[in-house]
């Protein structure tokens, strides 16, 4: 099945959740998104920075500037306002799915 380029994976949509609060670092990123999913989810650094890779060049993050105290070597992400609304895009499209399931569920209708 192909995706389409304007679709997040699910690791992509958790960076861009784990963003949505304040600009992190690649470190930060996976510890977020881990408290996030209530451990469910545990990025590899591997997955991430492919992730972090490919949401620049779709435009839904970006570097951020440093805080004070960080190291030079570190870089911060930070999300865009296309990132903001893809998170939300996919937050209506996750949410509309929920309902139906519950009402399927409710109904007794067999997938």
């Amino acid at each position: 099945m192909s995706r389409k380029s304007d679709t997040p994976t699910a690791a992509e949509l958790q960076i861009l959740i784990a963003l949505a609060g304040e600009p992190l670092h690649g470190y930060a990123i996976m510890q977020s998104v881990e408290s996030l999913s209530e451990g469910r989810t545990r990025l590899g650094p591997g997955t991430l920075y492919t992730a972090i890779k490919r949401l620049l060049d779709r435009g839904w993050i970006e570097e951020a500037p440093l805080a004070d105290g960080d190291d030079e070597r570190r870089r911060r992400y930070a999300l865009t306002d296309g990132g903001r609304q893809v998170v939300d895009a996919e937050t209506r499209e996750w949410s509309r799915l929920a309902r139906i399931a519950q009402r399927r569920l409710a109904e007794g209708v067999a997938a």
